[in-house]
């Protein structure tokens, strides 16, 4: 559930009992932190409430950042009955009875505003299951995501439902938090400033984790307020979300191979940590490098390839953790390198030629006529030996005898490509010379 969510066993608490995110939740819109862009008069959502008329949508945003919080008080502003259900406890039968209910409500005047948490791990055709209730009105449906619906959500209950994104919460949106549970406890944290602005930093923009670190420090007998040392020795810090086959794992994968490419070492570094320090295979990652190195420099810097594959083999060898390090200078290696896609685009080029020209023959002068019957037909009449020709180039046209020649490769002037550039206008000069004057 989201922020200030109450759980199954705190519906009987007093208020004095009750878990502090629950004491802290809010009672309107207007007190929802850091969703102005969506609560305010401004917003989408506040603009619902103005005109008295809510439609479907689905909040999409990090955990504990407010969306089971605004779906409630969404109920509550325009005038439905609230009914929730998580998708991670809840199956067909479960939905059957919600939806029979709000039919019965809708008879007596009353819509039904229906809450799905982790609408996401409803599979395809449960979705679908919606899809009548949200058509004729049976239910206003809200549904709230971690993941991003493009993937995790069915086109046509996409179709629907308005997406609306929920901001991490930044430090001030923290801070306000924090704020608001000294006044409900109507004390200070016993922390120093630099160890309060650690606690919201380890809090990585989830306010749930941020309340529930804090109720703990207030539940313990602190006599002196705690350095961040001390702080990160009484808490652990929460762990990064990153799901290895979603979306925050090709977020960072693409941050990471645009760093490189946008020839950043620090953004890159950056962004392969992340990765890194939150478990994702580096096996993966040298895989990926390995592509940029080839992908993004090429033949600017020929070594790039080098050494990733070098890397590979030094985390091959080394393992955790000494072998991140041979990863992460591999990294800084292909963002400080020169640039060229040259390569790339000229192997996309000619593929897709390869497969417009479908099987024309090579020229009979580079065939290899191995036999009589090859040779009496042409097969290698007329090759010149590049290496007893002046210059050890001969000129000859390589090209099949329906095409043109074609290029594909124009190297970039950068690195080494334009060292290349040079031996290709040398020998272009000289073609123009054989063919003008060919070798006897």
């Amino acid at each position: 559930m989201d922020l200030f969510a109450p759980t199954p066993d705190d519906t009987t608490a007093t208020p004095d009992t009750a878990p502090l995110a629950d004491r802290l939740r809010p009672a309107t819109l207007a007190e929802v932190i850091g969703q102005d862009h969506l609560v305010g008069p401004d917003g989408a959502i506040g603009r619902m409430i103005a005109a008295g008329r809510m439609s479907s949508i689905v909040l999409w945003g990090p955990p504990g950042t407010g969306k089971t919080t605004i779906a409630r008080l969404l109920a509550d502003a325009v005038g439905l009955r609230y009914a929730a259900v998580s998708a991670v406890f809840s199956g067909v039968a479960d939905l059957k009875k919600i939806f029979a209910e709000a039919r019965d409500h809708r008879r007596l005047g009353q819509r039904t505003l229906l809450f799905v948490d982790e609408i996401h791990r409803f599979n395809r055709a449960q979705q679908d299951g919606f899809l009548p209730y949200v058509e004729d009105g049976t239910v206003v449906l809200v549904g709230a995501t971690t993941e991003n619906p493009s993937f995790e959500l069915n086109a046509a209950l996409l179709s629907r439902a308005q997406v609306l994104i929920l901001n991490r919460l930044d430090a001030t949106a923290l801070n306000g938090l924090l704020d608001r549970a000294e006044t409900v406890e109507q004390r200070p944290l016993p922390l120093l400033p630099d160890a309060r602005a650690a606690l919201i930093a380890s809090a990585d923009g989830d306010g749930r984790f941020l309340l529930n670190q804090a109720e703990t420090l207030f539940g313990i007998a602190i006599p002196e307020p705690l350095d961040p040392a001390a702080l990160a020795a009484l808490l652990h810090r929460r762990m990064a979300v990153y799901d290895k086959d979603r979306e925050g794992h090709y977020n960072l994968i693409s941050a990471l191979h645009k760093a490189v490419r946008g020839s950043d070492p620090q953004a890159a570094l950056y962004y392969l940590a992340r990765m890194l320090v939150a478990g994702e295979e580096p096996l993966f990652l040298l895989r990926r490098l390995v592509r940029m190195a080839s992908e993004d420099i090429g033949l600017a810097d020929p070594q790039a390839l080098v050494q990733c594959l070098a890397a590979k083999d030094s985390y091959d060898f080394l393992g955790s953790p000494e072998g991140e390090l041979a990863i992460a200078n591999a990294c800084v290696y292909l963002a400080t390198a020169p640039k060229s896609n040259a390569g790339y685009a000229a192997w996309k080029a000619a593929a897709r030629s390869a497969k417009e020209t479908g099987s024309l023959m090579p020229p009979k002068l580079i065939l290899n006529g191995s036999t009589k019957l090859m040779k009496s037909v042409g097969y290698g009449s007329g090759y010149h030996y590049d290496h007893d020709q002046p210059d050890a180039f001969s000129g000859d046209d390589y090209w099949p005898e329906e095409m043109s020649p074609q290029i594909f490769y124009v190297p970039a002037p950068r690195g080494f490509e334009a060292k290349i550039a040079e031996r290709l206008a040398h020998w272009d000069a000289l073609r123009n010379d054989r063919r003008s004057d060919p070798p006897g």
